[in-house]
């Protein structure tokens, strides 16, 4: 390929406008459509971004033609016919986390993208902070032996007055550990190099958001998903990692508080981001016998212009078969088993 690759966004919200920022911001990709119900909201983004044709639906735009990719910011429940549809129709495919809203469906887009040659990639962003390049490069030199424990958490202290579709369990698959808990178990699992999972246990509570709709006279009903959710997975090397996601919670929390530690037979480590500003690296380890504390200031991260700008490189590369999507299932799988977990009160094996 030599041409801008021609990409086709489908989702007017935050996540679909930073989709098309990043593509955007390439020299050899362009942003030739965008899909979205709401003509007023698409017309302004098309505007400001220089975005050439809207479509009210997406499969007005894939019907149209003329792309090359199709970048995904919907509700969950849409991840998988819309990539689908498009990955029959010849056209690689990004997708907003999660893959889908569970692990059968994410199980069938990897297999049309085996099935159809074509590129499939989840955006996992956070990946991409600074914070996270230091830590990968703590663990990779070795400084902390091996990581038998590790923590991930993402809690949100008063975040139950959602928008739209993400307290519908239809549209979304569950609350907030697939929408936070899923990107902290990316980074968990990127950090300890992709360890295999081979059984969980999850616990999901619905205690504060129906209670505090009900205060309000709205209708506790419609909260259809978890405001905390709790995971312990345990890997076939023997590291026990731990999730924590909430919308609705009472703690000692930022609007956004992400966390991690890591435990190592050498040493640990961990970080705090509250309100999206990253704190140091403290790194744990004994010197002389005695314990010592080290705290390394984090780079600059990159967010999902990285993503976008490494998808793109993928597509152009025509090498595309380890781009199937894999991540993402095996995060979707470890989820929908949590998920599991909290309906039969048992250990899932996966």
């Amino acid at each position: 390929m030599t041409a801008p690759l021609r990409v086709g966004v489908v989702g007017l919200g935050w996540a679909g406008r930073t989709h098309a920022e990043s593509f955007q911001a390439l020299p050899d990709a362009e942003v030739v459509a965008i899909a979205g119900k709401e003509a007023d909201l698409a017309a302004a983004v098309a505007r400001d971004l220089g975005i050439p044709a809207t479509y009210p639906d997406w499969t007005d735009m894939l019907d149209a033609g003329g792309l090359d990719v199709v970048s995904i910011a919907t509700p969950n429940s849409l991840h998988m016919p819309i990539a689908v549809a498009a990955m029959k129709a010849g056209l690689h495919v990004l997708c907003e986390k999660p893959l889908a809203s569970d692990a059968e469906q994410a199980a069938a887009m990897v297999a049309c993208a085996e099935d159809t040659d074509r590129v499939l990639e989840t955006v996992f962003n956070h990946r991409n902070r600074g914070d996270m390049a230091l830590l990968r490069q703590i663990v990779g030199e070795g400084g902390l032996g091996d990581i038998y424990y590790a923590k991930a958490a993402w809690m949100r202290r008063r975040n139950y007055e959602v928008r739209g579709w993400f307290a519908n369990r239809d549209a979304a698959g569950g609350g907030p550990l697939i929408d936070l808990g899923v990107h902290m178990l990316d980074m968990l699992l990127t950090l300890l190099g992709e360890p295999e999972v081979t059984r969980v246990t999850g616990s999901t509570y619905a205690a504060l958001a129906p209670q505090w709709l009900q205060a309000q006279g709205r209708d506790p009903a419609t909260w259809q998903v978890e405001d905390l959710a709790t995971g312990m997975l345990h890997t076939a090397g023997g590291a026990t990692l731990l999730l924590e996601a909430s919308w609705a919670v009472h703690g000692p929390y930022a609007d956004d508080d992400m966390s991690i530690h890591l435990h190592g037979t050498r040493g640990g480590a961990s970080v705090r981001v509250q309100d999206y500003v990253t704190g140091p690296v403290r790194v744990y380890h004994d010197v002389a016998g005695r314990p010592a504390e080290v705290v390394v200031a984090p780079g600059k991260g990159t967010g999902h212009a990285t993503v976008v700008r490494d998808f793109v490189r993928a597509v152009r590369s025509g090498d595309w078969a380890q781009h199937r999507g894999h991540a993402g299932l095996v995060r979707s799988k470890i989820i929908s088993a949590l998920y599991e977990s909290a309906r039969k009160g048992t250990e899932i094996r996966l």
